[in-house]
């Protein structure tokens, strides 16, 4: 956790520290999580289905969540199960840890889930106001396994 982990493609990187990566951390009912944030990248928005999350910003560069600026030092709590993002709209790299009161929190990405998932195009078209063309645009970029017709 001193370290920023491997950055994806879109300048997001999180490093998890459950019973898996730290056994000491089982049966004590929490986990963490470093997150670290390129200039423009952003964690998509998602839920932890079985914990509520803390976040405390480490350092920042005036990211703003809900509307609200959080700076570096102050924290921002989530619920379990409220949807959430975080978007770094600054200029120099932020960090973030995350705990959570549950050693196996889980995370439910909201566009995986819904646009990676079996749900049919054209509940999709009716639901988000897109055609055809951009549910199967949207189907490839969020499970690039899927086989669907435009």
């Amino acid at each position: 956790m001193k370290t920023p982990g491997n950055f994806s493609e879109t300048g997001f990187a999180s490093i998890p520290v459950n019973p898996a990566t730290f056994p000491g951390l089982n049966t004590m009912g929490m986990s963490f999580v470093r997150a670290d944030f390129k200039p423009g990248a952003i964690n998509p928005p998602h839920f932890h289905p079985r914990a509520t999350e803390i976040a405390h910003v480490v350092e920042d560069s005036n990211n703003k969540v809900f509307a609200r600026v959080l700076e570096k030092g102050e924290v921002m709590v989530f619920p379990r199960g409220l949807m959430h993002f975080q978007m770094n709209v600054g200029e120099v790299p932020a960090t973030i840890f995350g705990s959570f009161n549950s050693q196996n929190p889980g995370s439910q990405r909201i566009p995986s889930a819904v646009f990676g998932s079996g749900i049919d195009n054209s509940l999709l078209e009716k639901a988000f106001g897109l055609s055809s063309k951009e549910i199967v645009m949207m189907r490839r970029k969020f499970d690039p396994k899927a086989t669907v017709k435009p």
